[in-house]
């Protein structure tokens, strides 16, 4: 039996923790090496001088929370190749489970090529994700800030938010800022919104307005109030690093503010200039596909989609594509795989948009959830989508809904054959309308 070949003789494997860093390497004389270092950035700094005076040229860790960023950064800024793994590709590997046999092992597996490499985003890509996943969370606290405004709303038996169409709005924001200020006459209080835009009557919103306006209530809400203006600071703080890391990527494009009325959440500057440029098509013009969802995929993916060799590989990465189960030569089943990847979760988002669409995605999606439901109509759509998305990019090819759309005569002669099939199991026969 034929040993496994060295691939990479100048190679290293670290294992990654909080405050510890133990790494195992071959130096310029092909002997191994262990050493542990602590996770300071002098000690990283000096990790990353032995293994360039050591002449490594490629290193693997694991994808561990968050402790690899500061060291794969310093790494890949002295030209050293770094492989990020998934841990669970060679949890299999029996050993006793320690720091060095990880780092032994990590080492031992990238010397014979055994390891898969994880897809990691340019720095660029990775600074634009990190302000978006920023902007989401002030963006899901701002909400969080909504539900308690409302909720001290209902102890003081103020209805309003129940008779206008978003408490978030206009007319809304203009009745809490007022109430905040100190003013509890419901009179006083209507005649600073233009209610007659309401379809409540004038009367409802009045009763509406009567409430138990104690010092505790309004206190309570005035400190909700301001927590909700600081969370739409901190989105329009974020959207301001975005768009300076957007212009880095493209610079040809200049910085333009939407000319419409922003609604809530969305992006106060023009994403899809900003999008166009820098994937090179209009991908916007896909069902389902909206300026912040291709913002969210881009961070994550990047432009380059010949990392993937083919679309297959694209919607597997994605966790979009059927992983059967088979044995004995027999299908007994799919894997369930959960993943927590923002491209995924957006790809799925725009499946589900499509319900009401009218183009041919959306009857794609709503003839799925008729027949095998709407969780697999979401994941079959959204790797149409996917797969949609990654040869628009690589083959840089503008939409075509007629690709996507099916074959309106070749659906109906499967139907005309289904019906006279079950017609003929009734002894009945089928004939053409007059």
């Amino acid at each position: 039996m034929e040993r496994f070949g060295i691939l990479y003789p100048r190679s290293a494997g670290i294992d990654v923790g909080s405050m510890l860093m133990v790494v195992s390497y071959t130096d310029s004389r092909d002997q191994i090496h262990l050493k542990q270092f602590d996770s300071f950035t002098s000690s990283l700094n000096k990790l990353a001088d032995l293994l360039q005076g050591e002449k490594v040229e490629i290193v693997t860790m694991e994808s561990t929370a968050n402790y690899w960023m500061p060291l794969h950064s310093i790494l890949e800024s002295r030209g050293i190749k770094v492989v990020m793994i998934n841990p669970s590709h060679y949890r299999n590997v029996s050993a006793r489970k320690t720091d060095i046999n990880d780092a032994q092992w990590l080492h031992k597996l990238l010397t014979h090529g055994l390891l898969r490499e994880s897809h990691i985003a340019p720095a660029f890509y990775q600074d634009l994700r990190q302000y978006i996943h920023e902007r989401q969370i002030c963006q899901d606290q701002k909400s969080d800030t909504l539900n308690r405004i409302q909720n001290t709303l209902t102890k003081m038996n103020i209805k309003f938010q129940h008779l206008i169409s978003d408490i978030e709005g206009v007319c809304g924001m203009k009745l809490l800022r007022m109430i905040c200020s100190g003013i509890s006459d419901p009179e006083k209080l209507l005649c600073s919104i233009d209610h007659k835009r309401l379809k409540a009557s004038q009367q409802e919103l009045l009763h509406s307005l009567e409430g138990d306006y104690r010092d505790s209530r309004i206190n309570t809400l005035r400190g909700s109030l301001k927590a909700y203006d600081f969370f739409k600071e901190q989105m329009l703080y974020y959207e301001q690093h975005i768009e300076q890391t957007l212009k880095l990527l493209a610079p040809e494009i200049k910085s333009s503010k939407k000319q419409s009325m922003v609604r809530k959440n969305q992006y106060h500057i023009n994403l899809k200039d900003y999008l166009i440029a820098i994937l090179g098509v209009d991908l916007t013009a896909v069902e389902g596909l909206d300026e912040i969802g291709l913002l969210t995929i881009l961070a994550v993916t990047g432009p380059d989609m010949s990392k993937w060799p083919t679309a297959g590989h694209f919607t597997s990465w994605l966790n979009l594509s059927p992983r059967p189960k088979i044995t004995g030569g027999k299908l007994v089943g799919y894997e369930k795989r959960i993943t927590h990847n923002p491209a995924t979760q957006a790809f799925r988002l725009a499946a589900n948009c499509l319900w009401q669409s009218k183009g041919p995605l959306g009857q794609q999606y709503r003839k799925l959830a008729a027949t095998k439901g709407k969780a697999k109509a979401i994941k079959a759509v959204a790797r149409k989508i996917a797969v949609i998305f990654y040869n628009m990019i690589l083959k840089q090819q503008a939409y075509d809904s007629s690709k996507v759309q099916q074959d309106i005569e070749l659906q109906k002669a499967r139907k005309i054959s289904r019906l006279q099939k079950e017609a003929q199991k009734l002894g009945l026969t089928l004939q053409n309308a007059a």
